[in-house]
């Protein structure tokens, strides 16, 4: 986390490689993912284990890092839309998912799919998420906007703690 914008990508599927890739460069991290599965099937399970594995990174670096920020929280506005992402660092994985996607999907990518990217990052990456599409009339620009917010976030929430000695909780370690 925090080294700078460095991405690779190919997932096989261009949107989510695009949602990724804002995802990173707006949190300001690097981002190397070559992903392979079973497209021709349906995507569900190739975008679910980015999500577990992206999850597991996370975690990892929770870890090695001990005290950070904690929280995090972005609003972003693209064109018509404007969504917002709002996460805790905890260990107790939730996510709550707002989005009345007024398109069903962008090329081979269902919107719906998003939710499952999500509850993936946020079961394995420990993490409570609560992330609104708040309106738009473009599926793509809220989606997009969702993404960069949680660049956003992650970013804010993984910063680590100015005074590592008080810890992130009151009940002690998390």
């Amino acid at each position: 986390m925090h080294r700078g914008p460095s991405v690779s990508l190919n997932t096989g599927l261009p949107f989510f490689d695009h949602m990724l890739n804002a995802m990173a460069f707006h949190g300001g991290f690097t981002l190397n993912i070559e992903a392979v599965g079973d497209l021709l099937v349906d995507p569900h399970h190739l975008i679910e284990d980015t999500g577990l594995v992206l999850g597991d990174a996370l975690m990892q670096t929770f870890e090695e890092t001990g005290a950070l920020v904690r929280y995090g929280h972005s609003v972003i506005p693209m064109d018509d839309a404007l969504s917002e992402v709002t996460i805790d660092v905890c260990r107790r994985p939730y996510l709550v998912l707002e989005a009345d996607w007024p398109q069903i999907s962008a090329g081979n990518f269902d919107y719906f799919l998003i939710k499952e990217f999500l509850q993936a990052l946020a079961n394995r990456g420990g993490l409570n998420v609560h992330a609104s599409c708040r309106y738009g009339t473009n599926s793509h620009h809220m989606a997009e906007a969702l993404f960069k917010a949680l660049g956003r976030s992650l970013f804010a929430a993984f910063c680590p703690a100015a005074d590592k000695s008080k810890g992130m909780s009151t009940k002690g370690l998390i």
